[in-house]
């Protein structure tokens, strides 16, 4: 399972997001395929995934502020600012822009 912000569905979809950063220790192997949600699926209501990524590959990544606009376009995004304002709303104001969060390449997969 991995969970995306409902804003990301349309790019992930669409082929344009391929990539995702995340903290905290590595959960995802190489070629392992995850269903993906807005919401957990045991949350109440319950959820359905929205699509499955099989996982293309898993590294630490350079200081976010580093990020090359190949890895931007990637994120779905058009340029960095834009990237690190999403990613300073979703992983907090008082994110660093030296942290190396794991990179997570991936495909959608029918």
């Amino acid at each position: 399972m991995i969970l995306f912000k409902p804003e990301h569905v349309a790019t992930i979809l669409s082929g344009r997001k391929t990539q995702t950063r995340r903290g905290g220790q590595r959960r995802w192997n190489v070629g392992s395929v995850h269903s993906c949600y807005t919401r957990p699926p045991f949350a109440k209501g319950g959820a359905e995934p929205f699509c499955r990524v099989r996982i293309l590959d898993v590294r630490r990544s350079e200081p976010i502020s580093s990020l090359s606009d190949d890895d931007v376009h990637a994120e779905g995004y058009d340029s960095w600012p834009e990237f690190w304002d999403v990613w300073c709303r979703i992983n907090g104001g008082g994110s660093s822009p030296t942290a190396t969060p794991w990179v997570v390449e991936f495909e959608v997969v029918p």
